[in-house]
C-alpha cells in the first residue's frame, strides 16, 4: 500500500466531515380573518359595511354583497361590489370560505334563503341579524332602518332590580362624598366666574328627564348673561357666547359639577343619556324614530354618547347620538357604567373637554 492510499486515519488526520447546508425555515402562523358576506344592499348592508371597513383592525373582511338582482353582480356599493345572488349563497360562501352571514334584508318574508341559511347555521357559521352585528361593531343602534319588534323582542332593555337599587345607591354615595370633597373647588370657581362676567354663578335651566318629566338643571355659568336673548340656540363647541372662564371650565368638565345636587335630589344620575331641553325635545321626537326611548332612565352627569361622539351641536347630531344613547339604555349594566365613568375621568384629566 503506497502512501497515496494510506486513509486519512492512518496518517493522523481527522476525517473530513460535510455539514449539510443551512436551510432557512420560515414558520408560518395561520392568521384568523373573519369573512362576512353581506345578505342585501339596502341603507343597513351598507352602513354594516361602512363600520366593518372603518375598525381597519385587520381581523375581519367584508367579501361582498348579496342581492336578488341579477342585473346588478359586480356593482360596486361601498368597496366590495355585489358577487351574487341570494340563490347562490351557499355556493359563494362556500368559495369565499365565509364565517359570517349578516342578514340585512328590509323585507324577509318574501326572499330570504331560510333554508341555505338553515343549513349553514347546521354546518357551524354564524348566521346573524345585521342590526345585531351592527350594534356590536359600532357601539350605536341603527334606529332608521330598525322595526319596533327588534326591539320589543330583544334580549336587551332590562331592568333588573339589584342592578338598579345598587346604581342608585352608587349615585347618592358619590354625589355626598363629591359634594363635600369639591367645597374648595367650587368656592374658586365662584370667584372665578364672578371676575370674568356680570351675573350669576349658577346656570339653571329646564331639561327633560326620566318618563319625560321637567326639571332644573344645575350648571356653572359658562356662557354671557345676554347668551340667550334672541332665543334657544344649539350650544357648538367653539361657541362665541361662552365667556373666557367658561372655556376653560367646559375644556375640564367642571360646569357640569353642580349637577351632583340634581344626582342627590333623584333627578339624575352619575351616567345616562345627557338631558335635553324641551323646547328641541318636542322638536326631536318628531323627525328622530324612538327618540322618546332614551327618557327612560334617569338622564346622567356623562353618558355613552359623550364618550363615543364629538361635541352635538345639530339635528344631525342629535341624531347620531340618540343612536348611541339607545344603545346604553338597552345594554344599561354596572359594568358598562364604569366603563364610562373611567373614560369621563380620562377625558377630564387630559383637558379634552366635551366634544
Amino acid at each position: 500500500m503506497n502512501s497515496s492510499s494510506k486513509s486519512e486515519q492512518e496518517i493522523g488526520l481527522e476525517p473530513v466531515v460535510t455539514q449539510p447546508p443551512l436551510v432557512s425555515v420560515s414558520v408560518s402562523f395561520p392568521k384568523f380573518t373573519r369573512r362576512v358576506l353581506i345578505l342585501g344592499v339596502g341603507p343597513l348592508a351598507r352602513d354594516l359595511c361602512q363600520t366593518l371597513l372603518s375598525k381597519r383592525t385587520g381581523f375581519t373582511e367584508v367579501v361582498g354583497f348579496l342581492d336578488k338582482d341579477a342585473s346588478r353582480v359586480g356593482e360596486r356599493l361601498v368597496n366590495p361590489s355585489i358577487i351574487g345572488t341570494y340563490d347562490q349563497l351557499f355556493e359563494i360562501a362556500e368559495r369565499y370560505q365565509v364565517h359570517t352571514v349578516a342578514v340585512c334584508l328590509e323585507d324577509r318574508r318574501a326572499v330570504l334563503p331560510v333554508q341555505t341559511l338553515l343549513d349553514m347555521k347546521a354546518m357551524g357559521r354564524d348566521v346573524v341579524d345585521g342590526h345585531y352585528l351592527y350594534e356590536e361593531e359600532s357601539g350605536r343602534l341603527s334606529i332608521d332602518h330598525l322595526k319596533p319588534s327588534a326591539l320589543i323582542f330583544s334580549t336587551g332593555f332590562r331592568r333588573r332590580l339589584v342592578t338598579m337599587l345598587l346604581k342608585r345607591c352608587l349615585d347618592v354615595l358619590v354625589a355626598i362624598v363629591g359634594i363635600v370633597a369639591l367645597v374648595p373647588l367650587v368656592l374658586l370657581l365662584s370667584i372665578l366666574i364672578k371676575l370674568d362676567s356680570s351675573g350669576p354663578v349658577f346656570y339653571r335651566q329646564m331639561r327633560v328627564g326620566l318618563r319625560g318629566r321637567p326639571y332644573m338643571i344645575w350648571k356653572f355659568r359658562s356662557m354671557r348673561q345676554d347668551a340667550e336673548q334672541s332665543g334657544a340656540r344649539w350650544a357648538t363647541s367653539e361657541d362665541p357666547r361662552v365667556s373666557r372662564v367658561g372655556r376653560w371650565i367646559r375644556k375640564w368638565r367642571l360646569d357640569e359639577l353642580p349637577q351632583l345636587i340634581n344626582v342627590m335630589r333623584g333627578e339624575m344620575s352619575l351616567v345616562g343619556p345627557r338631558p335635553e331641553r324641551p323646547v328641541f325635545v318636542q322638536e326631536l321626537r318628531n323627525t328622530i324614530p324612538y327618540y322618546d326611548l332614551r327618557h327612560t332612565v334617569r338622564p346622567g352627569i356623562t353618558g355613552w354618547a359623550q364618550t363615543r361622539f364629538r361635541y352635538g351641536a345639530s339635528k344631525e347630531d342629535s341624531h347620531v347620538k340618540l343612536q348611541y344613547d339607545l344603545f346604553y339604555v338597552k345594554n344599561l349594566s354596572l359594568a358598562l357604567d364604569l366603563r364610562i365613568v373611567v373614560h369621563t375621568v380620562k377625558v377630564m384629566l387630559m383637558g379634552e373637554g366635551a366634544r
